[in-house]
């Protein structure tokens, strides 16, 4: 396997599970908006906080509301996280793969692609935004779903498992920097008054809050969401079961390397951590390592696998 179709596969996986979890968090966040009273500081400047992307954004717009961030965050082209950006670097990354993968995997990426392209507009009003966030949802689903069920769970495979837990850990770190808003001292008395409701909405941005009430048995409260989302080694979007699944792809994978240690010491790192006494500025300060432990683990993977002549 050429280390160049390797390389496409995993930023594939990586740019699809972007887009998803675009979709997934401007969704979660309308509903949010839709719960709380007028006043509480929790607006739409929210979204670009999570993906530091402030600077490019206040290069193009004066003002941090719904519809110039939804905008930045769903339909802009030159933004290179936008969902419409991340969508049309998959479809590329798939289109020169494809005799990797399965038809069917092409036509649900070209499919996705065709319809934000020809549906930009209607991220602008509220109702049609949110039948435009489902089907992309739906359709990063099905995609996961053919890939499992179509293709051979081998190397390439592997590759592609391997970008999606990476970027899905990283986006839960960033989800997770919101609850540094709700462990302020300074926030408002109206804001702890409606922490729970903010609580269920980071449960729901990662499609957990099903699972919490079956593991955790309790009502909702920050320390126990912090600890559920970081360390459950059976939720999917967990940042520690994203982890065990980067040890098993990697375990998996040829001329691995240092790698395999390199994980234990991320898994070890995340275990470690304590969320039950954290102020906000160090659960800030843990969650910005992660993110950075993560992002030196994908050079390390780029180095060792991308920049060789061969993947296997």
């Amino acid at each position: 396997m050429l280390s160049r179709s390797a390389e496409r596969l995993y930023w594939l996986a990586r740019y699809l599970e972007r887009t998803e979890n675009i979709a997934r968090l401007v969704s979660v966040h309308m509903n949010l908006l839709m719960d709380l009273p007028n006043g509480v500081e929790m607006g739409w400047q929210q979204l670009i906080r999570i993906n530091t992307s402030e600077p490019q954004f206040y290069e193009k717009y004066n003002a941090a509301n719904e519809h110039n961030i939804t905008r930045f965050l769903l339909s802009d082209e030159t933004y290179p996280g936008s969902l419409f950006s991340s969508l049309s670097a998959a479809r590329e990354n798939i289109r020169t793969s494809r005799d990797l993968l399965p038809d069917e995997a092409w036509e649900q990426v070209n499919e996705m692609y065709l319809y934000v392209k020809n549906n930009r507009d209607s991220v602008y009003n509220r109702s049609n935004r949110v039948v435009f966030l489902n089907e992309i949802l739906k359709g990063c689903q099905r995609f996961t779903g053919l890939l499992s069920g179509y293709m051979s769970h081998n190397h390439p495979y592997r590759f592609i498992r391997l970008g999606k837990n990476i970027e899905r850990a990283d986006m839960t770190s960033r989800i997770l920097d919101l609850a540094s808003l709700l462990l302020a001292d300074s926030r408002s008395d109206e804001m702890r008054q409606y922490e729970t409701i903010l609580w269920v909405n980071i449960l729901k941005a990662l499609n957990a809050q099903l699972m919490y009430r079956q593991h955790v048995r309790s009502s909702v409260n920050g320390d126990d969401v912090l600890n559920f989302l970081l360390l459950n080694a059976n939720l999917p979007r967990s940042v520690s079961c994203c982890i065990a699944e980067i040890a098993g792809c990697i375990n998996a994978l040829p001329n691995n390397d240092a790698l395999p240690e390199e994980v234990v010491k991320l898994e070890a790192y995340v275990q470690a951590i304590d969320t039950r006494h954290t102020t906000q500025a160090q659960l800030r300060g843990i969650l910005d390592d992660l993110q950075n432990k993560l992002g030196e683990l994908h050079d390390r993977v780029s180095n060792n696998w991308f920049k060789q002549g061969i993947a296997e």
